[in-house]
């Protein structure tokens, strides 16, 4: 008896298997669908925010038309609606394809705006961590990326349209970066490591001349020259200080109040 219900056990197994195989394969909507139908279709769930469905639409439609400028311009589509998606991995890794896949396009230069976008959007958030975590702990890559990014574009398409704004992001990203320089050296300055601080705003002074933070870091300056009792440099940098911002306050007051010149947030 045994033996026999083991016979039908594995006759029903097999049936099943074999039926399985019989059944047709679920339908692929998209078969036989036109490039012109397959780009609009994506385009359509692109503009209604579904953005997984559009990279799976433009993916298809690269894929089925390999050879026609639909498949360039769905590379490009991939890229930016990754970075809608807010993927930035992915978004990147599309951009930096097509840039080496069509160096010559005549759209390329969008590419290289738009992954400057990428990681400016990603860097918007870079004075946050005021609130979360020690600056030392924080290096601001994406910002320094960028800004890489758009000095790029500005540089190889100078007459792009996309150029005046990289131009006006990177005068962001230049005080970005100066502020972040600033409150690294204001945080040594708290803890007692003069030297450190007065190392970080010197660099603010030489690479982001043209920030406003230079005010601070030269104030930082003095202040990390006086405790450390180096007069000379101490009062060299308060010649300086004076000559370009004679109406500064901000070393109005002798460092000891509770609320100190440094401490603003």
């Amino acid at each position: 008896m045994q033996k026999k219900l083991s016979v039908v056990a594995a006759t029903v197994v097999l049936f099943s298997l074999s039926a399985c195989g019989l059944l047709p394969e679920r339908a692929d909507e998209t078969r036989g669908w036109s490039a012109t139908k397959l780009y609009s279709e994506a385009k359509d769930e692109q503009a209604s925010g579904n953005y997984e469905r559009a990279v799976q639409l433009f993916e298809r439609l690269e894929s089925s038309y390999p050879f026609g400028t639909y498949a360039q311009q769905a590379q490009m589509e991939i890229a930016y609606s990754h970075y809608k998606a807010q993927d930035q991995a992915q978004a990147l890794a599309a951009v930096e394809r097509f840039i080496k896949l069509h160096p010559n396009h005549p759209n390329v230069d969008y590419m290289y705006y738009l992954r400057g976008l990428v990681n400016f959007n990603d860097s918007i958030g870079l004075l946050n961590f005021l609130y979360e975590q020690d600056p030392a702990e924080r290096d601001p890559k994406a910002t320094r990326e960028a800004f890489a990014a758009f000095k790029a574009l500005v540089e190889k398409f100078p007459d792009s349209k996309y150029t005046p704004d990289a131009i006006d992001r990177m005068k962001y990203l230049i005080n970005a970066m100066a502020k972040y320089e600033v409150y690294v050296a204001r945080y040594y300055y708290r803890r007692g490591a003069y030297l450190a601080a007065i190392n970080r705003a010197q660099g603010v002074l030489t690479d982001y001349a043209d920030s406003p933070s230079i005010e601070e870091a030269l104030a930082i300056m003095y202040r990390g020259y006086d405790k450390m009792g180096n007069t000379t440099l101490r009062d060299d940098t308060k010649r300086v200080f004076d000559k370009n911002f004679p109406e500064s306050k901000m070393l109005a007051d002798d460092g000891l109040k509770k609320k100190a010149w440094y401490n603003i947030w």
